[in-house]
Formats: C-alpha cells, structure tokens, sequence
C-alpha cells in the first residue's frame, strides 16, 4: 500500500453534509490553527473542554479547537468550508447529574465494595481526595476492623464522600444488625447495600434513623441507601417504601419514632440502585443489555404509583472497565457506572502483590463461577479468577460432596484422606475443632445447631476452607497461592486488554484515580466519535482507539 493511500485511510471524510441550506454557521478563526495529521486531531478530539470545529480545506478535512462560528449569510466566499461543530464534554456530564448532587461528586461514578477490606481506606480515601465516591468493604471484617476503618476514612475525608458496605448474611443477622448499629454510632450516612434477597429489619432500621422534617417541613433523608440488585423482585423492594410490619416492630421496639415510620412509608427504600450483571463475587451472571432497562421501566412504573419527589436513580455495574463499555452503560440509560474488579488489581487495593499480579494477567474466559462461603448451603455462587488457582473446582467438589452425602461420616474413606492432604492440609477433626472455637466466640448458636444437624456441621467444616481461601490471597501466602479465592468478573480481561500497549499494563503503576479518569474521560471521547459517525462523518480505525497515557502528561489530566 502506497504512503498516499495510507494518508487517506486514516484521514476524516466528511459523507453527509448536513448544513445545505441557504443560511448556516460558518466558522471564522485563524486558519493556522486547523490539524490535519492524525495525532493533531486526535488531541483536538482529546481536548473535551473546547468545541470542536470540523472544516474543510482544498478537499481535505480538518479540525481545530479555535475561532467561533458566525452567521453565514454573507456574499463572502469563505476559506474554509464549515461542515459540522461539536460542543464541550466533560466527563462530568455523563450520567446523572443528580447523583453529582446526592453525593457530591464530581462523576456519575463508583467504586463498589470488595470484602476483607480490599476496598481498603486508602483505594476510598485517594478516590475521595478526588471526589469520587468509594465503598469501603466491610463485608467479612470485625467490627473493630470497621470502626478503625471509619475513624481513618472520616480523618482524612472529613466532608465526604464515601461509603460503607452492609452485607446480608442470612446466617448471620446478629452481625449485620451489629454493623448497623456501629454505622448509626457513628454517624455513617451512606451504605452500600448487597447480597440482600430480601429486605431485613436491620436495613429498615438504618434507613428509617435518618429521617425527619426540615424547617420546611419537606422531608430529609440523612441515611442514603446505594443498593446493589441484580433482579427484579428484589429491585422492587428497594423501589417501594419499607414494609409496615417492619416499621410497626421497629416502633414498638423503641428504635423508631411514629413519625419516622408515617415518613419511612413515603420515600424509597433506596436513593440508588445498582443494577449488577456479570460481576465478580455475587452474582447472577445476567446481560447489561437486558437487565437494565428491564429495571429501568420498573423503576418508572413504580415512581408513577408513587410519586415520589426524588425518582430512585439507577445505575450500572458489572462488566464495566473501558471506556466503551462505561458509554455503552450510559447510552443504556444508567445514572451511573460501577466498578469492581478492575479496582482490586491497584496499588491502593487491599489484597496482596500475588493476587495483583494474576489478576494483570486476566483475559476475559479466565473466571468461573464457584460456591460462596455465606451462602454455602443455598447454592449460591460468587464469580471467581480461575487463571492460576485450583480454588473454583476444588471449592466446587466440595459442594458435590455436601449435596451426596449426609455426614462427614458417610463420605468414603479415600475422599476423605484427598480432603486431608490436598484441600484442608489437616485432618477433619482438627478443622472442625478449629471451627468449634471460632463459632463459639462469634455465634456459638451455629455449633448447637450443627451438633444436632451431621449436615450442617459438614457445611461448617467445608466453609472453612472457602472462608480461609480468601484470607490466604488477600495475604499472599505462598504455600497456599494453589487455593487463592479471587472474586472477580470478565471486566478484568477486558481492561488488560484495553491497556495492554499503556502504562497500565504494569500493576505497579495501577493507580485507581487515573483509571477512573481514563475509563469516564475515555467515555466521553467516544462518545464524540459517535456524534460525529451519526452526522455522517467517517472515522478511521485508529481514532477509536483511546491509549491511556500517563496521569503526569496526559492531555485529559490537564484538563480534568
């Protein structure tokens, strides 16, 4: 192919001119400052807080962020052709705008929750010293653990925001209504609400705390819900206000006032609501492209039964680590975008070097579904990284095994010693001592009911081993990398492969508020290219391609 003709194909081409009547916009500038070689235009593209003016001269298309536009109705033949004008685009007018407001922050953007504390304080302070809304996992840490977490996270981010994780654990009420009551001891205004199938007391509890009259007697709710759904009855209870019954308990237990409750049934269980497709960790493993906006519409049939004056915003997770997939949540109708996976593998994460380290080798077949240590017994799955590890099948074989047999007896012999030597590296006897003791300083009820119960007592042995696994790669223990339980989703593949040829593809330099940079000012870049595409203007393949550069060089820093 001839220099010329590779000119060509990665030059503009303007196919439909739109602007053909007697009187439209032409632009005036300095004619020096019009771009014509690729990168030029590409950072007159890149450059999101000027309009773009798209011109044409001597047949070649050309771009620059100068000059104006100015009424053509002049006998003057100009210099330059006008062709189209694209406004400013900050990431910032992505999504939501209310979501800006409800939180304030500066994106319609998330990082979600990752438990034990790997969306540790530093990943939710260096996103808050940003203004990006972050959620500390708390889901599996002591509440010691979590109220040092607070106590950190308030110091460094006095004014906001954050927000902490409130896991449903059906086995466990008595923790989570612990947690509540810590997160309302300490004045924790915004939670993040996952794993829940059901509405619980405990979250009405938290929910209807915070409500009351302003001096305008309108109502104000001091304690926002972001819940995480994933399908419609569930979404349904988050979008209507908290059952009566629960409301009634909570005021005759003297938790709420009367005139808490008569509020608590005019607002929405939620502010937000994040509708999660296939996630890392919980999950249901369902389409963006079929879950939102079937969540969407129920959303808009419930507020018009309701009328509430603040609609329940919905946004998108799942699957979201690029630039195009975060504008494809957005074009869908999202408020916002969460992310997860992709967080777990930066420097301010709290997980361990190792796990880091596979996670930058991730493509997107690489994960698997596999039980979840809380809901064990349930069947339910987490998604989980099944590059470098044995921890999806081997957690699996142990489900196989809980659903044949009744006891820990009744497994054959040679089963048994496999479980010995390859999965627990102990005896039996020893984990389920181990076991005794933990369940007795933490719910020695659950002991009583496996002493009495062969099957709940094998259950409780084989969570051992998937509650350890994640402990052993959040910590990075070398003798047990074969068993690491990562949680992640296909997200992770997709981004390795996005940075692939960047800076990024070194871990080490994973820093969690230059992605979020790149991946939202990513989005609207794009979505500047598809402005242009549907007015007719042909884009060659290398524009679409948007390369993260370094936060100390980039363009899109600059002007962020």
């Amino acid at each position: 192919m001839t220099e010329a003709k590779i000119r060509l194909n990665h030059s503009l081409q303007f196919l439909n001119i739109t602007n053909k009547g007697d009187r439209h916009p032409q632009w005036e500038g300095d004619l020096n400052t019009i771009a014509f070689e690729q990168n030029a235009v590409k950072a007159a593209l890149l450059n999101l807080a000027q309009p773009c003016y798209f011109l044409r001269q001597s047949g070649q298309v050309g771009i620059t962020n100068q000059g104006r536009l100015v009424d053509g109705n002049s006998q003057t033949v100009p210099l330059v052709e006008t062709l189209t004008a694209l406004p400013p685009l900050l990431p910032r007018q992505l999504g939501d705008r209310a979501f800006l407001e409800a939180h304030n922050v500066r994106y319609a953007y998330a990082a979600g929750a990752m438990a034990n504390g790997i969306a540790s304080e530093e990943l939710v302070i260096a996103l808050g010293r940003d203004r990006i809304l972050s959620s500390f996992g708390a889901a599996g840490l002591s509440l010691e653990r979590i109220e040092t977490a607070i106590h950190t996270i308030r110091q460094a981010l006095p004014n906001g925001p954050y927000a902490f994780n409130l896991i449903h654990n059906p086995y466990d009420m008595a923790s989570e209504r612990g947690v509540v009551d810590l997160y309302l001891r300490c004045g924790i205004t915004t939670v993040e609400a996952s794993a829940f199938l059901r509405l619980t007391p405990n979250l009405v509890y938290y929910r209807a705390a915070g409500l009351g009259l302003n001096s305008e007697q309108q109502i104000e709710i001091k304690h926002k819900i972001i819940a995480k759904i994933s399908r419609p009855e569930v979404a349904q209870q988050f979008l209507r206000p908290a059952p009566e019954i629960m409301l009634k308990a909570l005021v005759s237990q003297g938790l709420i006032t009367e005139i808490q409750a008569k509020l608590a049934a005019q607002v929405p269980m939620a502010d937000d609501i994040t509708v999660e497709s296939d996630s890392g960790g919980h999950t249901d493993n369902r389409p963006l492209v079929c879950l939102l906006p079937s969540i969407l519409t129920l959303r808009d049939d419930i507020q018009a039964t309701y009328d509430y004056d603040y609609p329940v915003r919905v946004g998108a997770a799942g699957g979201i680590s690029t630039p195009q997939s975060a504008l494809a949540a957005f074009m869908l109708g999202a408020a916002y975008i969460v992310t997860g996976s992709v967080n777990q593998s930066c420097v301010e994460s709290g997980t361990s070097g190792a796990v880091k380290a596979l996670l930058a080798q991730a493509e997107v077949a690489d994960v698997m579904m596999a039980p979840a240590a809380d809901m064990f017994e349930m069947g339910v799955n987490v998604q989980v990284l099944k590059r470098g590890t044995m921890f999806g099948m081997r957690s699996q074989r142990l489900f196989d095994i809980y659903k044949t047999y009744d006891s820990i007896d009744e497994i054959p012999p040679l089963i048994q010693k496999v479980l010995e030597t390859q999965f627990f590296k102990t005896s039996l006897d020893t984990i389920w001592q181990e076991t005794v003791a933990y369940f007795n300083q933490k719910d020695p009820n659950q002991i009583q009911k496996a002493n009495s119960n062969p099957k709940r007592k094998m259950a409780l042995i084989f969570r051992w081993y998937l509650g350890w696994s994640s402990r052993w790669a959040k910590a990075g223990e070398e003798a047990r990398m074969i068993d690491y339980q990562i949680w992640c989703g296909p997200a992770m593949g997709a981004f390795n492969t996005w940075v692939h040829d960047s800076y990024l593809a070194n871990p080490q330099n994973r820093c969690v508020v230059d992605i979020t940079h790149h991946i939202m000012a990513g989005a609207a870049y794009l979505y500047r290219l598809h402005n242009l595409k549907l007015q007719g203007m042909s884009i060659p393949a290398p524009y679409w391609h948007y390369q993260p550069q370094n936060s100390s060089t980039s363009i899109i820093s600059e002007m962020l």
